[in-house]
């Protein structure tokens, strides 16, 4: 199924392809969908919506296998303190569900933050916007569609 992102993708000629996967409404979690995508879970990366005192919202990138580190993100993003939003708040902000988050083709150009772990990989996969799909690109064109900026925001699960 050809999603914004993936339409978006196809107009800029960036080479992409899509990996359905079976949708576990219980386990949404990144590990569960590199599992069922055949991709190991540090190259299967998730997307966070934040909130930051000074930028406001923002989106950050993560591999699957691990979390979020506030603090790394606010240094990197220049806020004193930034907070994940609120579930409710995620499809009025971005148009997208929680397990389909993406930052490419979203409602709204939000700046966003990527773990530098992403330039490790040939490739690597993120939402398509949807639950049930991942795109599977390479981390040069995905940094380029997302004019991310790129730096340590991530810790091992606790």
């Amino acid at each position: 199924m050809k999603t914004n992102a993936a339409r978006l993708l196809d107009s800029l000629g960036v080479k992409y392809s899509l990996r359905d996967y079976e949708v576990d409404p219980e386990d949404l979690s990144a590990e569960s969908v590199a599992a069922k995508v055949g991709m190991p879970p540090e190259q299967v990366f998730k997307t966070l919506v934040a909130r930051g005192d000074r930028t406001g919202v923002l989106m950050a990138v993560v591999p699957g296998n691990a979390e979020l580190d506030l603090k790394a993100l606010a240094r990197l993003s220049g806020d004193r303190k930034v907070d994940t939003v609120p579930l409710k708040e995620l499809q009025p902000l971005t148009g997208y569900v929680r397990g389909g988050c993406t930052a490419i083709g979203g409602k709204k150009d939000y700046p966003v933050y990527v773990d530098e772990t992403l330039e490790l990989f040939d490739e690597v996969a993120v939402s398509a916007g949807v639950r049930g799909t991942q795109l599977v690109l390479a981390p040069s064109d995905y940094l380029r569609v997302t004019k991310a900026k790129v730096g340590p925001i991530s810790r091992d699960k606790a």
